[in-house]
């Protein structure tokens, strides 16, 4: 989950919170039920509430555990390709190292006998 998308999810979480809050508030000013009928509206509403956000949360987690896992993977298999290029990578210089060592051994052993250099 992006930066972005936790400062949006907090940002409702947030909204949702305050809107409950103030809701309840105008509720109490202005309904025409009973203290007691008013508490229980407020008591269900609020758990109803409750129990949305934390369906939201549960959501979100369930997400960003997604979104970690699949990221994950892609970093697995990109690390997978960059130790194969780079043990093919390090197989080619060595190799390529073993022919240089081979030729210039080679070049002085054939500078060693040429007649050049029997003085």
């Amino acid at each position: 989950m992006s930066d972005r998308s936790g400062s949006e999810f907090s940002g409702f979480l947030s909204g949702l919170l305050v809107g409950g809050l103030v809701g309840a508030a105008v509720a109490l000013l202005t309904a025409p039920h009973s203290g007691e009928e008013t508490r229980r509206i407020i008591r269900d509403r609020s758990i109803e509430l409750r129990d949305q956000a934390s369906d939201s949360l549960e959501q979100a987690a369930a997400e960003a555990r997604a979104r970690a896992d699949e990221l994950t993977k892609m970093a697995k298999e990109r690390a997978d390709e960059v130790t194969k290029y780079a043990k093919e990578r390090t197989a080619g210089i060595r190799n390529q190292a073993e022919d240089l060592k081979a030729r210039g051994e080679a070049a002085i052993e054939a500078a060693k006998k040429s007649p050049k250099n029997a003085n």
